[in-house]
């Protein structure tokens, strides 16, 4: 067994996914305040604050140079690089240097005395392959702020899932191993100290289940997985007493999950607002939205409202060109003003110790959950539900449980068996031949198979639609399942 601070990044080559899960449960599960005692921040006095976050991916994919069946396992970004003059792969460079800029803005803004703030979301897929390519210049920039007491109050890491799958249409065992994994996985790369701290969960494409059976374990995974909040898109949710859309965005709410079989468990919900996400980020919109707002009363005290946007940290000309000189002034410009940039772990912590905590928040749901709760006899169980759901969906086209995510305009699942199934059918194998036989996660052919399992259920192999992408995502469901085949037959 490792020890609290020296978990191996790779095991046999093979991305630290599993093995050490006594070590991640004792770290996740620390309790007590991580951020406020450094916070330095005069939180009696401020009205409000704003929090932005910085998303960060990149698929793993055959290397489309070789043959599909026998080709390498790379980076995305690594293909870009080495074809400049395919399509826009001409950003990899830019990619590169974007994914360790923080840590070069974050130091210069405190070396100038000023208290800047990022939450920043790598999926796993990304930090393997960025490894995987040797850029080691990356984990050193990003190391420093997550790790040296000077700057790591300003940066708060967000959990992910490994292989940036959407929650709604992934099998839920599946997409615990994914949580598990990232943690894993992050704390090989940064340190179990740095793990202890991740309280916040970020969803891959902000996507959320709404069938309350998958909603359920998605909060029960992330609560066993030690998270304290979750970051929601607004479209995806609604009151829990009306069904209604929420009447005030900036505050935290209160996320109640129900199973067909009558439980209940809560998360708290930090709500995203809609929006033109990396203009929102890249221009600071957050920042200024946040100046026009005052303290609200939570459980008969005033708290600072909070204004949060997550985006993408890499993606289109404002994110690469805009955003740097603008953050950079604004973090000089709103540092220690009644209107601070915070992160939202400091800000839960702050509203603790006032005697503000989870349960005074307003209750939210799924969307279109009230329509189901209306006519579902509680705890009635899995078969009823499902009969319910198919009446509610004949009696309006419009109803679904596919779940939300970033754009309201996407399924994730419709038109898209031809990944799903191969994807199912890997799913329920590994189920079968390792989870179903007690096979350990420190076997190494558990953490091989993993790794391809993990691996194929990235969103990109449904977001890019038919043809290629979806070639690839088969092309893994089917390694996947040739090596369970052979190794646990």
């Amino acid at each position: 067994m490792a020890t609290m601070t020296n978990l191996p990044s790779y095991v046999d080559g093979v991305p630290n996914l599993c093995g050490f899960e006594d070590v991640i449960a004792e770290a996740v599960n620390r309790r007590g305040p991580v951020f406020l005692p450094d916070s330095g921040i005069d939180w009696p006095n401020i009205k409000s604050a704003y929090a932005i976050a910085l998303h960060m991916h990149q698929p793993l994919i055959p290397n489309p140079d070789e043959d599909l069946e026998h080709a390498e396992i790379i980076s995305n970004l690594k293909y870009m690089m080495g074809h400049p003059h395919e399509g826009d792969n001409h950003n990899a460079s830019v990619f590169h240097s974007c994914y360790k800029r923080m840590g070069e803005f974050i130091r210069q803004l405190v070396d100038e005395g000023c208290r800047p703030r990022v939450m920043l979301d790598y999926s796993g897929t990304l930090l393997h392959g960025l490894h995987q390519m040797g850029l080691g210049d990356v984990f050193d920039s990003l190391r420093i702020i997550t790790c040296d007491p000077k700057y790591r109050p300003c940066v708060e890491w967000l959990g992910s899932a490994w292989g940036h799958p959407v929650a709604p249409s992934t099998p839920v065992q599946d997409y615990r191993l994914h949580v598990r994994a990232w943690q894993h996985f992050f704390a090989g790369l940064f340190g179990v100290e740095a793990l202890s701290r991740v309280k916040g969960f970020s969803p891959a494409e902000m996507a959320l289940p709404n069938h309350p059976d998958v909603f359920y374990e998605f909060i029960k995974t992330l609560k066993d997985c030690g998270y304290r909040w979750v970051m929601v898109q607004e479209h995806t949710v609604e009151r829990v007493e009306d069904g209604r859309s929420l009447e005030y965005r900036h505050q935290p709410y209160r996320l109640v999950a129900r199973n067909s079989r009558g439980q209940t468990l809560s998360l708290t919900a930090i709500i995203k607002t809609q929006g033109s996400d990396t203009k929102l980020i890249g221009q600071m919109q957050p920042c200024y939205e946040a100046r026009g707002l005052a303290r609200v009363a939570l459980a008969g005290r005033p708290i600072p409202s909070l204004v949060s946007q997550i985006s993408d940290g890499e993606n289109g000309g404002v994110m690469m060109n805009e955003f740097p000189p603008k953050y950079l002034s604004v973090m000089r410009e709103s540092s220690g003003t009644p209107t601070p940039p915070v992160n939202v772990s400091e800000y839960l912590e702050y509203l603790d110790s006032i005697g503000v905590r989870e349960e005074d928040f307003p209750a939210i749901q799924p969307i279109l959950q009230h329509r189901i709760w209306e006519r579902f006899q509680e705890g009635a169980g899995p078969d009823a539900l499902a009969a319910l759901l198919e009446q509610l969906t004949k009696e309006d086209s419009r109803f679904h449980v596919e779940g939300g995510s970033w754009t309201n305009n996407i399924s994730w699942v419709r038109n898209y068996q031809d990944v799903l199934e191969p994807m199912q059918a890997a799913s329920a194998l590994f189920d079968e031949r390792v989870l179903r036989r007690g096979v350990p996660p420190s076997d190494g052919r558990y953490r091989r198979v993993l790794y391809l399992l993990l691996t194929s259920q990235t969103s990109c192999y449904r977001y890019w639609g038919q043809g290629l992408w979806s070639d690839r995502g088969r092309e893994l469901c089917r390694r996947t399942m040739e090596i369970l085949n052979r190794d646990f037959a």
